[in-house]
Parts: C-alpha cells; structure tokens; sequence
C-alpha cells in the first residue's frame, strides 16, 4: 500500500512539472504582423526611442513596455550583425581583388624582359632588390678586374686598349625559297598586298578550347549574389515580353511580324542605370513561335550545355563556353555565367561577342523557360570588339506539347554599337533584323530538331540500299555533322580570325586567312580558307534547288570538267526533301574517290556543304565505325535572303515564316567558299596555293552567274 501511494504521490508531481512545462510553453508569445509592421516602421524611423515613445506603442499594439524595449534591443542586434557580415564580406572580396592582382602583378614579372640583353630578367626579388644589384654589380667589378689583369699580362697592354670586337651577322635560313616547279614564275604572276597577313606563326591554331577577348575576374560572394539579381530581374521581364501583346508589340504592316514598341517598353521596364547613349548605337528586337519536335527537358539540357548548344545551332554559334557556374538545380534554377559569338555564315559581317548570363527556371510543370542576359564587369573596358555588343533579356518559353513536341515562343533583343557600317551587301538583311532576330534562331532550331529525330530513328531512309544498317547510317550522319560544322567555323569571323582581301579573276574581291590545323578528324597542317560574296537577282530556294541538283553540277563545278555527277546513296535528314545526305560519284575521276554532301535548307538561308573523301573512309562510316579521325576539308555555299522587301509580297504576311521570307525577299546573298591543305611547315610559301584557290573561286562565280544569266 505504501508502494502503491508513494507511486501515486510520484506520478502526481509529475503531472505537476508538465503542467509547469506547458504553461511556461504557452506563455511565449509571437507578435502578429501588424506589430511587426509597426515596430519596423517605428524602428526606421527611430531606432533608440525613448520610455514615452515605447508607452506610446505598448497602449497601439497591446504589449507591455518591456517587450517594446526587448524587441528594440534585439533588432538593433540583428542590424548590427547584418552591417558586420556585409562589411566582412566586402573586406573580403577587397582581399581577394587584392590576391588576385598581386598573383598578377607576380605573374606579369615573371616575363619581363631585360632592357639590356633582351633576355629574362633574374629572380624577381634579386631582380628589383637594389641592396642585391650592388652587391652583384661589385663581384661583377671584382671578376672583371681580375680577368683583365690576366689578360694584360699575356696581351702586354691593358684589355681597355683592345679594339672593339665586330658583330658578325648571320643571315637568316631561306626557307620560303621553292625547289620545286615553277614557283618563281608564279611569284611574279600573283603578288600578295603588304596586307596580307602571311605569317603562319601568329596565326590562330584551330582549338575547341576558345581564347577569350577578356578573362574575367575572380567572382565573390557579392558578385554571384548580384548575378543572381540580374538574372532574377531578366526572368521577370522575359516572361513579359514572351506572354504580352499590346501595346508592348504591335503588328508590321509590311510582313505581319511583331515589332516592339519603344516607348512601352522604356515605361514598363525603365532602366535608371541605362548604358550610355552614342550616335551608333541602335536596337534590334524580335519576337517569334515555332513548334520543334522535341520535348522540354531534352531542350533544357542542350541549351544549359555550351557543347549542345553549339551542335542544337551550328550555322549561328561559333564559339561558346561556360566560364563559370553560379547556380545549379533544375527545380531550383540553373545560372551560369557564358562567353558565345554568334556569327553569319560570311566573312563580310563581324560576328557578335557576348558576356552573358544564361538563367533556367522551371515556370510550372511541361514548361520552362531560358533568360540571356549581358553582364558587364567593372573592368570591361579591356573587351572593346569592333561591333560592341549588349544582350538585353532575351531567350525562349518552352511548353511541352502532345506527342513529344514543344513549343517555343523566342525573343531577341540587343543593344549594337556598329563602329562602321555594315558590308553594303548585307546591310538590308541585319537592319531588318532577319540576319540574327527570333526566326532564325527558330527556323535553325526545327531543322536540327528533327535532324536529330531522324539520327535517332532505327530504320534505313537510303533507296539504293547501299547503307543497309541503322549504325551505318547514323555513321554517315555525324560524319557530314562534322564536316558541316568545320564549314560554319571556316567561313565566319569569330575567334580573331583575320582575313585579308585581295582581287581575283574579273576583279572578284576574295578575303582569304589561314590557320594551323591539328585538331583530330582535320588534315595536320597550314589550312588556306578563300571566300568571296556575289548577289543574284534569284529568290535563295532557286538558287538552292540549283547547287542540290546533282544533275547541274557540272555547270558551276570547274573540278568536274563538265563531267556528270551520279548520286550513290542518300540519307534524309527530314521532312524536307531539300535537308539530306548525299554520296556523289563524279564520272571524270578515280573511282577511289567520292563526295561527301550534305544540304540544309529552311525559312532563314540554306547552305550546301561538300568534300571529297576515299572510298575506304566512306566504307567506314557505312559500315557503323568510329568516322572522328577521317580527315574532311569541306568547300561550299551559303545562300541567304538580301533583306529587300517586295511589295506584292505584302499579302502573304499571316502565312507561315517559310512562305514570308519568300515573299519579302527578292534575290539572294551567295558565299562560295574554298579550302586547302598548304603545307605541313608553318614557313611555307603560300603564293602558288592563293593564285589556286582565287582562279577556282572566279571561275566557280563566272560559272554560277552564267547559268542565272548574270552579267560577269
């Protein structure tokens, strides 16, 4: 019984203590929003009131004095350590700017050169020590003292009393002289300007890896967290410009393409900190929609990918590279800090250079959307290009559809400063914004969409039946990706690649460049590109239909003799006959050799690609293996659209982007465009391989202006 009351007694004290427990629980109290919300306006106002001021606001919100004053109490607290963590964080980004430029500083140093000897300098710290120079320069005295009185009493006369020893000159090896042929004879039949820049040792050597024009800074904490701000801000304002009609776009009375309206826009999105104004600055704003046969997340994936990114465009993107990843998380948001140049297939428009932020967010599920926008460092007055570019929010929304499409609603909308005039030749086409607004980036993006869906597909698409395989084919698909890949990168004008003009046959003005090659599947060697632009008063299909049709090869093919040309195999790249793969025969030579073509065509240009290739390297390639090390050392055409606008094509402006570019376009803008293989040593005489690749370039356009009755 004792037991059994002492249990109760024991079982009632602790009822007691959680009764205490829960009752000092219940007693915290949280202040509602509305106190919150008068005590931080009290406190902005005052951040020390005095004891009638917190009476005052203990009787307005219902709490006693003390918990005025506490509250008060650790606010202030709170304010000072946020003041303390953002004065940390700038001391420490002050700190690592100064690491940064004194591991410069360092490095800059090390490669000084001796102003003396033209050699390089010593160790840093004896180099600029003055205690160690004297102390140098004083055993140096000492040294040559002693070696004089040596001298002296074998010679008999002080070593001062000697003449001074002559310079022997050496003249320098010879190795631009030929042995072979008549290269003296063509020396004298085609002298290159003092221009032309010849000098293989300072040319650029191809690399996937690109040389940036301005290596950005070490970012900190309060970098990444500005650029998350940025990118959050352009977010918002892409999402706008995607979903909002008028008055924030209007219709084109001449094409029925969206035209952004200027003033909206600076009243909805006002910029205060607005870059400066200059005479040459204008803007380029676009707006577009396509449905591209390709879910979501597939597209997600390329686009955060520099590497697919450039595959998803290779006619647009030249270069592109992630310089640093802020952010990553797909639900969360990916941000990432880019350098891209965006080009036209020509060596007459300077490509565009981008420093941008490139934000991803998935905006609800199936739906996505990806921001572009130009971040500029504080130190950017280092990247000057010719054409100073700025990206203001752009980008697309990306809405899956039913059947794995998607569709894509884009927006391009860029500052340009254009130091010069554009080339006369493409001026209409980048005023009207058709040379890098929102449809070709979509017209770009369908056509390597399913270009992509059929590489996937399992089945055979050859009606010889040559390639039998499903491995085969898609084989011979990246083997022709690849080639047409070295032919955007060839003819364009990204990665400081210099071209030089010079005048060929009928003074046809050809830029020509040159560039080391050693990158696999690319012959090893001096790579010699010409190129050269001529307007054909012919709608751009016509003149693709023309250089497709293996049948009028021999018309504008000067290699061929006016021999005929025999398709062996072809492989459809989609819906459009014109997209294919081509294994071509020509008649007139070894029947070792084959050509490999590849043709593209859509709304905003076409291009057909071409090389020669063995036969054994094709066999390869059908067969299923690895193509990556078959060298390729494509030629070809680039067909774009002149900018001008027909009038009586003012009726087609609600078809489709296809039927719109041909309405509003009259002729057309063709690059034809050589390559070959100079030599494997990097001193050798170019002259003979220039007059090559200029006769067959003024040949080739004396053809091509013949079939379309053009006057030469």
């Amino acid at each position: 019984m004792e037991y059994g009351s002492g249990g109760g007694g024991s079982q009632s004290a602790g009822e007691h203590d959680a009764s205490d427990s829960h009752e000092k629980r219940k007693r915290y109290h949280r202040h509602t929003s509305t106190q919150i919300q008068r005590l931080e306006s009290m406190f902005r106002e005052c951040p020390h009131p005095d004891e009638k001021q917190r009476l005052q606001l203990s009787r307005e919100l219902g709490l006693a004095p003390r918990q005025i004053k506490f509250w008060f109490q650790n606010r202030r607290t709170q304010m000072k350590a946020q003041h303390e963590r953002a004065d940390n964080c700038t001391l420490r980004a002050d700190n690592d700017k100064i690491r940064c430029e004194n591991i410069a500083i360092r490095e800059a140093l090390k490669n000084v050169i001796c102003p003396s000897c033209g050699g390089p300098p010593l160790n840093d710290d004896s180099y600029f020590d003055d205690q160690k120079l004297r102390l140098e320069n004083a055993h140096l005295k000492e040294e040559l003292d002693r070696v004089s009185g040596i001298a002296a009493k074998y010679i008999g006369r002080p070593i001062s009393q000697l003449p001074p020893v002559q310079p022997i000159h050496l003249s320098s090896l010879d190795l631009s002289m030929s042995c072979f042929g008549n290269q003296l004879m063509v020396d004298h039949v085609l002298a290159p300007s003092p221009s032309l820049n010849l000098d293989l040792l300072s040319a650029g050597t191809s690399s996937p890896v690109p040389n940036l024009p301005y290596q950005p800074p070490y970012l900190s904490d309060m970098d990444k967290s500005l650029m998350s701000d940025i990118a959050s801000n352009a977010m918002e304002e892409l999402l706008r410009l995607v979903q909002t009609n008028e008055p924030l776009w209007l219709k084109s009375n001449v094409d029925g393409r969206d035209v952004l309206n200027s003033d909206a826009y600076e009243r909805i999105f006002p910029k205060p900190n607005s870059r400066p104004k200059t005479p040459n600055l204008r803007l380029e704003a676009s707006r577009g929609s396509a449905v591209v046969l390709m879910n979501s997340l597939a597209l997600v994936d390329m686009f955060m990918d520099p590497n697919k990114w450039t595959e998803l465009f290779p006619t647009i993107v030249s270069v592109a590279t992630t310089i640093q990843a802020i952010s990553s998380g797909m639900m969360g948001g990916s941000l990432q800090l880019m350098y891209a140049e965006v080009q036209v297939l020509s060596p007459l428009v300077s490509s565009r250079e981008f420093y941008f932020l490139r934000y991803c967010q998935q905006i609800e599920k199936g739906t996505w959307a990806v921001v572009d926008v130009s971040y500029d460092f504080p130190q950017d007055s280092h990247f000057d290009p010719h054409f100073r570019s700025h990206r203001r929010p752009s980008g697309c929304l990306i809405q899956d559809m039913p059947d794995g499409h998607s569709k894509i609603t884009w927006v391009e909308h860029v500052e340009i400063e254009d130091k010069t005039l554009p080339h006369r030749l493409y001026r209409n086409l980048i005023y009207s914004g058709m040379a890098f607004g929102a449809e070709r980036w979509l017209a770009t993006l369908q056509r390597t969409c399913e270009r992509l869906t059929y590489l996937m597909d399992s089945t055979g698409d050859n009606p010889g039946g040559v390639i039998s395989s499903a491995e085969g084919k898609r084989s011979m698909m990246r083997l022709a990706e690849r080639m047409v890949t070295n032919f955007c990168g060839s003819i364009g004008t990204s990665s400081g690649r210099r071209w030089t003009t010079i005048s060929g046959l009928n003074e046809i003005l050809i830029r020509v460049t040159v560039h080391k090659s050693s990158n696999p599947g690319q012959p090893n060697g001096v790579v010699l590109s010409a190129a050269t632009t001529i307007w054909l008063p012919t709608p751009p299909h016509t003149v693709f239909n023309f250089f497709k049709d293996e049948t009028k090869r021999p018309q504008w093919d000067v290699l061929s003799n006016g021999n005929a040309v025999q398709e062996v195999a072809q492989i459809a790249n989609g819906p459009n006959p014109g997209n294919s793969i081509s294994v071509l025969r020509a008649f007139n030579t070894s029947q070792n050799m084959l050509i490999l073509q590849e043709s593209c065509i859509d709304s905003s240009g076409s291009l057909v690609v071409y090389c020669p290739v063995d036969l054994p390297s094709i066999n390869i390639a059908m067969s299923g293996e690895d193509t990556s090390c078959i060298p390729l050392l494509p030629n070809g055409f680039t067909i774009l659209p002149d900018g001008e606008t027909e009038q009586e094509g003012d009726g087609a402006s609600t078809s489709s982007n296809a039927n719109r570019n041909k309405a509003r376009c009259g002729g057309s803008l063709v690059t034809v465009a050589f390559q070959i293989l100079v030599s494997s040593s990097p001193s050798a005489k170019l002259n003979m391989e220039v007059t090559t690749v200029c006769n067959l370039i003024g040949s080739t356009v004396q053809q091509i202006k013949a079939s379309f009755s053009c006057p030469t």
